[in-house]
């Protein structure tokens, strides 16, 4: 699982969507989605686990486990 994916997770379950996070931030529109591909910057990853209420190593931890993660 991508580090998006982790923040879209993340996100739904807090009743956010990935637009308005980036909105709220400040973020160009389809700047998380890069994340698909790409490691984010610990800046940005930690702006938006700062918004999600989570820490930034929480969204990594989701990302390693990929579909194994169970809450």
């Amino acid at each position: 699982m991508s580090v998006y994916t982790a923040v879209k997770k993340v996100a739904y379950e807090k009743g956010k969507s990935i637009y308005r996070i980036e909105r709220d931030l400040g973020l160009s529109n389809g700047y998380i989605s890069k994340w698909n591909k790409s490691m984010p910057g610990a800046d940005k990853l930690q702006a938006v686990a700062d918004y999600l209420g989570v820490t930034p190593q929480y969204l990594l931890y989701i990302s390693e486990k990929g579909s194994d993660y169970h809450e």
